[in-house]
């Protein structure tokens, strides 16, 4: 061992056989502020019960791709809308620049969903509790529910959750100095939640980060069944929307399908009266069926002409 050691206190001498890297400065100095596990669960609840309704005009710039794909595509920023209704609610448009057709239009209530892809002629529909995810490097993974489950905060239910508190250390650009690309360490507090399963276990649901220096939640990652991360969340540049504080960037990850999903708010209306028929989507005449709730894909099957529904934000 201790040959070894003299052996790597010489390595450097060599010029060869070394490598340095940069590393997080920690930002010890600073004011920041205190809080509880009580005080930081009331926030929540709170924060989530003013939110009941939203229409919101995003810009959406997405990627996919990681270490299992072996590459990362970037894809253009495209112009979208977003509708949300609590409890479980959700539409999302997406429009191709210029030409301003849909890319793509889905919703989901809670329990399932429809997306339809016009550009592939394709109409999928599931189960949000069913998960198969689709091969290539493509975003035809993009779930509704993703983007709901990372959009908005949710309550702490005192009857199937507990929650815990920790004091953590996150990684974030340098606050002092926003245009810059350094990273310091920022003390903050993470809520972990646990849920109760059906069969009485508890499970890890999720984790609410609060950095000290503003204690607003600029991160949330959320567990599958397995304790596996499923969606990892971050909230950036809050601002006042209709007098309530919300994040004007927000980055939603998906680490098991790889992709990640940018939204950036252009402008919100918050809890405005949204009709049913704003969550109906019908499948395009003629466009194929793809369940996947079931083994495999059915055949092509042709959907009766139906008028289309009002899309969200344009009304």
């Amino acid at each position: 061992m201790v040959l070894l050691l003299a052996l790597l206190a010489l390595l450097p001498l060599g010029g060869c056989l070394f490598r340095t890297h940069t590393v997080a400065k920690r930002n010890i100095a600073g004011n920041y502020k205190e809080s509880n596990r009580d005080d930081l669960i009331e926030r929540i609840n709170a924060e989530a019960l003013k939110i009941k309704t939203m229409n919101a005009t995003v810009d959406i710039a997405a990627s996919s791709g990681g270490e299992k794909k072996g590459k990362i595509t970037d894809y253009q920023e495209i112009r979208g809308y977003i509708l949300v209704r609590k409890p479980k609610d959700i539409r999302m448009i997406g429009l191709l620049p210029v030409v301003r057709n849909k890319a793509f239009d889905m919703v989901s209530d809670g329990q399932t969903f429809r997306v339809s892809i016009p550009a592939k002629n394709r109409f999928i529909v599931g189960r949000n509790d069913v998960t198969r995810p689709a091969a290539g490097q493509t975003l035809d993974n993009l779930r509704p529910q993703h983007i709901f489950d990372a959009l908005l905060l949710q309550e702490i239910d005192p009857q199937n959750e507990i929650a815990a508190l920790e004091s953590t250390v996150e990684i974030v650009n340098d606050p002092k100095n926003p245009k810059s690309k350094t990273q310091v360490q920022m003390p903050s507090y993470t809520i972990i939640v646990f849920r109760k399963s059906a069969e009485g276990k508890w499970l890890l649901a999720r984790k609410i980060v609060f950095t000290r220096d503003d204690l607003q939640p600029h991160r949330q990652i959320v567990y599958d069944k397995n304790g596996n991360i499923a969606t990892d969340a971050r909230y950036d540049n809050f601002q006042v929307f209709d007098n309530l504080l919300f994040p004007s960037l927000i980055t939603i990850y998906r680490p098991q399908e790889e992709y990640t999903v940018q939204l950036g708010i252009v402008k919100v209306k918050l809890n405005e009266q949204i009709r049913n028929d704003q969550f109906e989507l019908a499948q395009p005449t003629g466009s194929q069926l793809l369940r996947l709730d079931q083994p495999a894909p059915t055949a092509t099957t042709p959907a009766p002409a139906a008028a289309k529904p009002p899309g969200p934000g344009l009304r």
